[in-house]
């Protein structure tokens, strides 16, 4: 029980705040996402703390059900009802000043205006984020018209130009084609393109690579990595794939059950991660090096985040448990040393 006290009493300015940074274009404080069901309060984001960095990655992993679709939409304003956003949101503008998107109306004019035009957003599934009884151009040629330019001539243009700069084949036939003509790979593209066709300050991929083939898939990343050193955009990398995060991240935000239970840069995340839930995942992953061993699991799921007794949301599933020490109370993430946040009362043990 001292040592919860002593951790909890060292939880104070873990991060860097937007407003003593330049660097610092997006921060979230203490963001909420609940919903209020029949059967109680689901908690799907429960106190999540990031930071994006002017051109940095950040990537976000972590089982299904850990949050981290939850947390970007949050970020757009675009949670469905009945869910509630509670917490800080404070987004840099383009011309230097921070607005809290959390405070901003979802359906008012000035967050419509930062939706799509300074933050945008590839979702995981483009068959079902692309209307099916409108053609590509028209989809992309809106959002261009609402953010960059009136003259449908030229809006028609830059979606054209948008797709050749994705590797979309034959941009000026694509353009008038729907969304079922097209092949995943071709759809994902053509995703990436409404995301970009903006010249977004903030571009966030929700899983990109989903029911890709591997060809594709490493095409895609690519993709995003060298229209990011381009447009000098940052983005936010959503995905459950260690290994993309190994490509694709500076920096990591490891997600469980609503919370960021390690936050670090890539590095340190693969060669000194100190969270037995980040451990584990690092565990699992197949390597050539393995022959006729089982991989590692961590055994259970991830819980429903609802009606969640106090202490580590890990503890059922954690190898390191303690009884008396990890249940007891809610654990902060606190500092082990540069860089380097954790969540876990055992941290200095580990």
């Amino acid at each position: 029980m001292a040592k919860v006290e002593t951790i909890e009493a060292k939880e104070q300015n873990i991060y860097s705040k937007i407003e003593d940074s330049d660097e610092i274009i997006l921060e979230t404080n203490n963001l909420k996402v609940h919903f209020k069901l029949d059967e109680g309060l689901l908690e799907a984001v429960n106190g999540v703390d990031i930071r994006i960095k002017k051109k940095k990655t950040l990537g976000i992993v972590g089982e299904s059900g850990s949050g981290k679709s939850v947390t970007a939409k949050a970020i757009m304003q675009i949670v469905e009802s009945p869910g509630q956003v509670e917490g800080e949101i404070k987004f840099r503008r383009r011309d230097n000043t921070i607005v809290d998107i959390g405070k901003l109306s979802p359906k008012g004019d000035e967050v419509r205006d930062i939706r799509g035009g300074e933050i945008s957003m590839i979702f995981q599934e483009p068959m079902k984020a692309f209307s099916p009884i409108h053609t590509i151009g028209n989809q992309l040629i809106e959002g261009i018209m609402l953010h960059v330019t009136k003259d449908e001539k030229e809006a028609r243009n830059i979606a054209i130009e948008t797709l050749r700069s994705v590797g979309m084949s034959n941009p000026e036939q694509r353009i008038d084609q729907y969304p079922h003509e097209l092949s995943g790979g071709m759809r994902q593209r053509a995703m990436i393109a409404m995301a970009l066709c903006c010249n977004p300050s903030i571009l966030i991929a929700d899983e990109p690579t989903t029911a890709l083939d591997v060809t594709v898939q490493a095409q895609v990343l690519d993709l995003i990595n060298n229209l990011k050193e381009k447009s000098g955009s940052a983005v936010i990398f959503i995905t459950h794939d260690l290994g993309v995060i190994a490509e694709m991240s500076d920096d990591v935000a490891v997600m469980y059950l609503g919370k960021v239970v390690e936050y670090t840069d890539v590095d340190t995340l693969f060669f000194g991660a100190v969270h037995p839930y980040t451990q584990g995942l690092l565990r699992s992953i197949p390597t050539i090096s393995l022959k006729n061993q089982r991989l590692e699991s961590i055994e259970g799921t991830v819980p429903i985040p609802m009606n969640l007794p106090k202490g580590c949301g890990f503890y059922s599933r954690c190898k390191f448990a303690k009884d008396g020490v990890c249940n007891v109370d809610d654990i902060p993430l606190v500092k082990v040393k540069e860089n380097h946040f954790v969540r876990c009362v055992l941290a200095k043990e580990q």
